[in-house]
């Protein structure tokens, strides 16, 4: 196994492109191999990493079936739903707190 080359912020060869560029562009890595890494190095912590997959080789996003969109909903709509209360919140519940801010803020009652 080798090593990724690994290039510096903003120094990447043409030709690659991060999931995020890829997307931006309508593609996806469709299966590929990472090819090489960027890193942008920070003050107080380690670097941070993206990877970069091949223009040529990547492949057009799969477009959105009304099956899929219908899937989506509902997973969106349960990630808004809390638990404890079962009402929508309006918002994701933030899965630090587990449940909607009233319930979360609400005092627990002794049992």
């Amino acid at each position: 196994m080798s090593t990724l080359p690994v290039y510096r912020w903003r120094l990447a060869p043409d030709g690659l492109a991060t999931r995020r560029q890829l997307r931006a562009l309508g593609l996806r890595p469709g299966g590929q191999d990472v090819v090489a890494q960027i890193e942008r190095s920070r003050r107080k912590r380690g670097p941070l990493v993206a990877y970069l997959y091949r223009i040529d080789r990547a492949r057009p996003v799969r477009p959105m079936t009304p099956r899929r969109a219908a899937a989506l909903a509902k997973a969106n709509t349960a990630r808004r739903r809390c638990p404890a209360c079962r009402r929508d919140a309006g918002y994701v519940i933030p899965a630090s707190l587990g449940t909607c801010v009233p319930c979360a803020d609400a005092p627990r009652s002794a049992a």
